[in-house]
């Protein structure tokens, strides 16, 4: 008989299982990677473009060229648009980032046969009228003068191009100025050379009849698209400081940031998790020292954010004004210990726990699956990669993680932000 007072053991799992996507390489060059287990009559239909920020010539080409994408077509106007996918209940996804562009479809499966070709016509046939485009502008512009009111946009934009530099692709933010230079010639442009199909991620019930159908329709001639070297990164004397000031402002945001090493790295691993424990979750050092002991914040987390060509760690949290050099000093004694001092067992249990708990979670339904997957796609990584990562968390000692800190977390290396 199941006893309900007493709770089940507790089970240490490392596995992370992803399934193996179908991957069929299609007369255009392109991939597509179909990858089943939907239990629901629902299909996405993704489409990948090298053809994010990194890519642009001019600073905002990305983000609007892809949001005017579904503005109108050669046949439709974007009413129209708008109008034939809310008839069938379907949702357009678009998502401009650093480096890639991302326009997904998300329809149910009896309405694939209507709204896929209406979707491939938005894709090769955008119209990029001057009145939408113009109208996009103007809401941008009136969104961007709001924002510029918030410590915390400011700070963020604010650490980004210190680490990266004003004119480097991850430093620099769209202004004012970016929105007015942009015409429509410059968008029609970008959209010739660079919305081009690099991947095509399809998650569905994985029916022989619906790939064969999302494969005919999209296994059509394209231009390939066009690459851009490296960028050399911009190297900066040394860290600083940069108060924003914000007159009549009780709170600050406060940063710290800094370029650190990629996914491909070997040590990224050991980095990711003493991130975890520095401050990637309600457990962490930062949360229990400067939020639970000193009541100096509400919220403060640190992040690893990797991206393609680049990765930076960065510390962020609100604060009353007054307390910036008491929170900079506290986060710098964190840094300190973790150099200094190795994770006690206790501590170390309880963020490999959470860790790895936080990562199986993320695979708790197909559409995240396929994020996982995805990524292994972009980044170029090994098939086990997160099976490994689990595996290194789990047997990762004090002394590794110890050494780890004294690598990659001097205080000396951070740029640090103060707005408000």
């Amino acid at each position: 008989m199941l006893k309900r007072k007493i709770a089940p053991s507790f089970v240490k799992s490392a596995s992370f299982l992803l399934p193996s996507p179908i991957t069929i390489q299609l007369p255009n060059g392109i991939s597509l990677h179909s990858i089943e287990g939907v239990q629901q009559d629902i299909i996405k239909v993704e489409f990948i473009f090298k053809a994010g920020k990194w890519f642009e010539p001019k600073i905002g080409l990305s983000h609007f060229t892809a949001q005017m994408i579904e503005r109108g077509t050669a046949e439709k106007t974007s009413s129209q648009l708008a109008e034939f996918f809310d008839q069938y209940g379907a949702h357009i996804e678009i998502s401009p980032g650093l480096d890639f562009t991302s326009i997904a479809l998300y329809t149910l499966s009896k309405n694939l046969h209507h709204v896929l070709p209406a979707f491939l016509e938005m894709l090769k046939t955008p119209s990029f009228p001057e009145s939408e485009l113009r109208q996009m502008k103007e809401v941008f512009i009136q969104n961007l003068k709001v924002n510029n009111e918030k410590n915390s946009f400011l700070a963020s934009k604010a650490l980004r191009r210190n680490i990266f530099g004003s004119d480097h692709p991850y430093g620099s933010s769209i202004e004012q100025e970016d929105v007015n230079n942009l015409k429509r010639a410059d968008l029609l442009q970008y959209f010739a050379g660079y919305i081009v199909p690099s991947e095509i991620f399809v998650v569905s019930k994985g029916e022989n009849a619906t790939i064969d159908y999302i494969i005919k329709n999209v296994s059509v001639s394209h231009l390939m698209s066009k690459s851009r070297d490296k960028i050399t990164p911009v190297q900066l004397s040394n860290p600083f400081f940069q108060k924003i000031n914000k007159a009549n402002s009780v709170q600050s945001s406060i940063r710290l940031g800094k370029k650190t090493i990629t996914r491909n790295h070997p040590d990224y691993f050991d980095l990711l998790f003493l991130n975890h424990i520095l401050g990637g979750y309600f457990g962490s050092r930062l949360m229990k020292n400067i939020r639970e002991e000193k009541g100096l914040t509400y919220g403060i987390q640190s992040s690893l954010n990797s991206l393609v060509y680049e990765s930076y760690l960065a510390i962020g949290a609100d604060v009353n004004k007054e307390n910036e050099d008491i929170i900079f000093q506290e986060i710098k004694n964190e840094l300190i210990q973790l150099q200094t001092n190795k994770i006690g067992d206790n501590e170390l249990e309880a963020a490999k726990g959470h860790f790895s708990g936080s990562i199986q979670s993320e695979i708790a339904n197909p559409f995240s699956v396929a994020e996982k997957i995805k990524t292994i796609k972009l980044f170029s990584l090994p098939d086990n990669y997160y099976q490994t990562l689990l595996e290194k968390v789990y047997s990762i000692t004090p002394s590794q993680l110890l050494d780890t800190a004294q690598s990659y977390l001097n205080d000396c290396d951070f740029f640090k932000v103060a707005a408000g």
